[in-house]
C-alpha cells in the first residue's frame, strides 16, 4: 500500500489533485487509531496527516485554540489542561475499546468521528465546539469555513458538516475549537443495585432537577464483573452502579450534591465521590472501559446505540437478556453501549429491528473485518435523507475520491 505523508496544506492539495487525475481513491488517516470503524475500504493509497501536528495558535483568554489536523489529542489536551481549561464535550479516547495505543487519536480524527463523552447532555457535541476549519475538498481545492471567534452564525455554518463525516467530505488541515474553563470541583453521587429501568427513572429525575447535572450513567452489575481501574475500585460483585455528576465551584457542587441526594432518597442512599476519584470514574465511562479490547469481551462486537432517553432502560435490559450480551448507559439512557456475543452479522438485523421501533439508531464501533464487510456499519438512512447525504457528498467530492465507501455499502459515501 502506498502511503503519502504530507507536510503542509499545499501537499494535501497536490495529493488530492493527483488522486483525482489517477482516478485513485485515497484513505485519509492521522495515526490510524479509528481506522477499523466503518466499512472496509478498497484502496491502495493512504494520505497520512500525522506530520501536520503543530498548535498554530492558543489564546486562553479568548477561549479558542487552533491546531493542525494531525496534532495528537493527548498533546492538545495536556496543553489546555495546563491553562486549567478543557473541551467541554469530553472527547472520547477509543484506545481501550479498539485496542490501539492510548492517546494516539488526532484532533481532526476526533472531529471527523464526532464521538462526545458524558457531558454531551450539558455541553453539546464536537460539532458545537468547532468554530472553523481549513480543508481540501474532493475537487482538490483548499477552502476555509467558519472563523476564530465565538459568535452566532447567520446562515449555515459549513464547517459543522465536517463533524461526524468520517473524512468523506474533505481533508481537514487545520481546525479552530472552543475551550472552556475546567470546573473547580466535581461531585459524583453513586446509587447501588438499581435495575436498568429504575436507574433510567433515577437519571431522568436527576436530569429534570434544578441541580445542573453534567453526567448521568448506569452500569449493570454484569458489565462490571471483569472491569479494572476506577470502576473496579468502587464496584461490588454483580451490583449495578448509577452515577450522577455535578460540577462547578466547590461550595456550589457540594451543596447541589447534598440536595440531589435528598431528592433521590426513594432510589436509595447515594454515596459521594469527589474530584480526582470522580474524574477517573467518568473517564472510564467515557472510554467504555468495561468493554475494553484487552478484556474477556475482546472478540465481541460493540455497538453504539442512540435512542430517546426515556426508552433506554427498557430497551437495553431486553437487548441484554435476549442476546446474552451486556450494556452500559450514558446520557441519562440516551446512549447505550452494547457488547454482544459473536455472530455472523454482529446481531445487526435483530438489533436494528428493535432500535427502529423506538426511533433510535445503532452504529457498529468494534467488529472484525468479516462482520464489517457483511453489514451496514452505520445505521441505514431513510431514502430521502440518504439522497440528501449523497448530494452533499457530491458537492464536496464529486469523483468520490475521499474515504470511498467508508460510511455506506454500495453508495458514493
Amino acid at each position: 500500500m502506498d502511503t503519502l505523508k504530507v507536510r503542509d496544506a499545499q501537499e494535501v492539495e497536490d495529493a488530492v489533485r493527483a488522486a483525482i487525475a489517477n482516478e485513485q481513491p485515497i484513505e485519509i488517516v492521522g495515526h490510524g487509531s479509528k481506522r477499523t470503524i466503518g466499512q472496509p475500504m478498497a484502496t491502495n493509497a493512504v494520505l497520512e496527516l500525522s506530520a501536520l501536528n503543530a498548535v498554530t495558535a492558543y489564546e486562553p483568554n479568548e477561549l479558542i485554540i487552533t491546531v493542525q489536523a494531525g496534532a495528537p489529542m493527548s498533546d492538545v489536551l495536556s496543553l489546555v489542561d495546563s491553562k486549567n481549561q478543557h473541551f467541554a464535550f469530553e472527547p472520547m479516547d477509543s484506545a481501550a475499546l479498539l485496542g490501539t495505543a492510548p492517546g494516539a487519536g488526532t484532533v481532526a480524527g476526533m472531529i471527523a468521528a464526532g464521538l462526545a463523552g458524558p457531558r454531551r447532555i450539558k455541553a453539546g457535541g464536537a460539532r458545537d465546539h468547532l468554530l472553523g476549519a481549513h480543508a481540501v475538498s474532493g475537487f482538490g481545492e483548499s477552502f476555509k469555513a467558519g472563523g476564530k471567534v465565538v459568535k452566532n452564525v447567520t446562515g449555515y455554518d459549513l464547517c459543522k458538516l465536517l463533524a461526524g463525516s468520517w473524512g468523506t467530505l474533505a481533508v481537514m488541515t487545520e481546525v479552530t475549537l472552543k475551550v472552556t474553563p475546567r470546573p473547580e470541583s466535581e461531585r459524583t453521587l453513586v446509587l447501588r443495585g438499581l435495575g436498568d429501568v429504575a436507574a433510567n427513572k433515577a437519571m431522568t429525575a436527576a436530569l429534570g432537577s434544578p441541580y445542573d447535572i453534567t453526567g448521568a450513567a448506569h452500569l449493570p452489575g454484569s458489565a462490571l464483573r471483569t472491569t479494572a481501574g476506577a470502576l473496579a475500585d468502587i464496584a461490588q460483585p454483580d451490583q449495578a452502579l448509577t452515577l450522577l455528576r455535578l460540577e462547578g465551584i466547590t461550595s456550589s457542587a457540594s451543596h447541589r450534591a447534598q440536595s440531589l441526594r435528598a431528592a433521590l432518597k426513594s432510589f436509595g442512599d447515594a454515596e459521594l465521590i469527589e474530584d480526582d476519584a470522580s474524574a477517573a470514574l467518568w473517564r472510564a465511562v467515557r472510554d467504555v472501559e468495561p468493554f475494553a479490547a484487552s478484556g474477556p469481551r475482546a472478540l465481541w462486537p460493540v455497538w453504539r446505540i442512540v435512542c430517546p432517553p426515556a426508552s433506554g432502560g427498557a430497551f437495553g435490559e431486553q437487548l441484554a437478556r435476549e442476546s446474552g450480551g451486556e450494556v452500559i448507559y450514558d446520557w441519562g439512557g440516551g446512549l447505550i453501549w452494547a457488547a454482544l456475543p459473536p455472530a455472523a452479522d454482529g446481531h445487526a438485523k435483530a438489533l436494528r429491528q428493535r432500535v427502529e421501533k423506538i426511533a433510535g439508531h445503532a452504529t457498529l464501533i468494534r467488529g472484525n473485518d468479516a462482520v464489517r464487510a457483511t453489514i451496514d456499519v452505520f445505521h441505514p438512512q431513510p431514502a430521502g435523507l440518504a439522497a440528501l447525504g449523497d448530494r452533499v457528498k457530491r458537492s464536496f467530492d464529486p469523483t468520490n475520491i475521499l474515504n470511498r465507501g467508508r460510511m455506506s455499502r454500495g453508495s458514493a459515501t
